[in-house]
């Protein structure tokens, strides 16, 4: 009915190619299969009983139920701007320079939809989480992606990327008016120097766009690598905002806290948006997330000190089990490389099989781009004996791949 009406915006959109693996997922699941789930970036512990507790009290309060404030509640704002200050030794202003979001995803999404004008063009590195470049698109504009280029330590080769960043620069048509980094990267992992920041920062000046910057896994690093902020730099926040969210530091993903702070013009165009949308999240999580911000940032170490445990188990069994994968100094996942077996089966194929075979979900690196298509992306949301589980079963699924050859 109605065919003539087409819903354009949506079309733009391409199949999610995630959902062929979910799909057999759950199918396996209905069966009674147990499948061992790497697929998604979910963290599997409890946020802190401080938290809950503080929920709960605030919520017994008649006031708090009423609507909230689109940019956040005053001390949210403030407890997010003496974030940065200790974290960083950033001086934010809660007014002008920081607005309280529902999760970091929702907060990019109303951005881009604040700021980009129909034809505007952003420069996104490949791969990358989708919603980076798709909230573009939805918004009516276009995406240059350019090859994120990195080592086996999963260090940016950062010389290389600002020689293809000024090359996108000159050779897209219209000159695109924003970049989009992401350090620690989804899903790569890949890790930059605070340097890297500073060059982005002066280029930005020099060529007239502006950036960009999530840092949603800043605070999960290992092996002595610390997560620089752009807005570290001397006049970032002229031409630079950045993003963080409490799902995975603080293990409150389902509660939908996060901010996006620092240039003015960029934040308060998102306020503006934000104002005309939604009344905010409820207030009680919002006191909730100022606790977490304000006196548990001890608490995260137990986070990280848990997902390094899961990464270093997770790299050993697999690599017994014939699959060798590189060490990363930040995030939540592993970027694996197919093992040379699987190479010729790409990732989705190769994720697919691992399911049906191995009872094992990863994500397909194709999901992320054409640049992840030699990649999986494994999620560190499973116990340690879960993994070694794993490691088994998919040992015994590349003992097949090894005699098909």
């Amino acid at each position: 009915m109605f065919d003539e009406i087409v819903f354009e915006k949506l079309n733009r959109l391409p199949k999610y190619v995630f959902a062929e693996v979910n799909d057999l997922k759950m199918a396996a699941r209905r069966a009674g299969e147990d499948v061992i789930d790497f697929s998604m970036g979910n963290p599997d512990g409890p946020p802190s009983e401080k938290i809950i507790e503080k929920l709960i009290e605030s919520a017994k309060k008649p006031k708090t139920h009423g609507y909230s404030a689109s940019k956040g509640i005053y001390k949210l704002r403030l407890a997010i701007c003496n974030w940065y200050e200790r974290r960083y030794g950033v001086a934010l202003d809660p007014e002008t320079e920081a607005v309280a979001t529902m999760g970091s995803k929702e907060g990019y999404v109303h951005l881009v939809q604040a700021i980009t004008n129909p034809g505007d063009t952003a420069i996104v590195p490949d791969p990358t989480y989708p919603i980076h470049s798709y909230a573009f698109m939805l918004a009516g504009g276009a995406v240059r992606k350019m090859e994120l280029v990195f080592n086996e330590r999963y260090e940016v080769d950062e010389d290389l990327f600002f020689t293809n960043l000024k090359k996108a620069l000159i050779e897209s048509v219209p000159r695109p008016k924003y970049v989009v980094v992401n350090f620690p990267h989804n899903p790569s992992t890949a890790t930059v120097t605070p340097a890297f920041y500073e060059r982005l920062v002066d280029m930005a000046k020099k060529e007239r766009f502006y950036i960009i910057s999530d840092i949603a896994y800043a605070d999960i690093t290992f092996d002595g690598y610390k997560t620089p902020s752009i807005l570290s730099v001397d006049g970032a926040k002229d031409v630079a905002v950045e993003s963080f969210t409490l799902s995975k530091s603080y293990n409150m993903a389902g509660w939908r806290v996060g901010f996006i702070v620092g240039n003015p013009k960029m934040v308060g165009a998102l306020q503006k948006i934000k104002s005309w949308l939604d009344y905010g999240m409820f207030t009680p999580i919002q006191v909730a997330a100022t606790i977490a911000l304000d006196e548990l940032e001890g608490e995260v170490d137990n986070t990280i000190e848990k997902y390094r445990r899961r990464r270093d188990v997770l790299i050993d069994a697999f690599g017994k089990a014939g699959w060798h994968i590189e060490k990363p100094s930040a995030s939540m996942f592993v970027w694996a490389k197919l093992p040379k077996e699987a190479l010729h089966l790409g990732s989705l194929e190769f994720s697919k099989k691992l399911l049906t075979e191995a009872k094992v979900a990863v994500s397909p690196g194709i999901g992320f781009g054409e640049y992840g298509d030699q990649y999986v992306r494994i999620a560190l949301i499973e116990n340690e004996k879960r993994i070694r589980q794993a490691a088994r079963n998919i040992k015994k699924y590349l003992r097949t791949l090894k005699e098909d050859v």
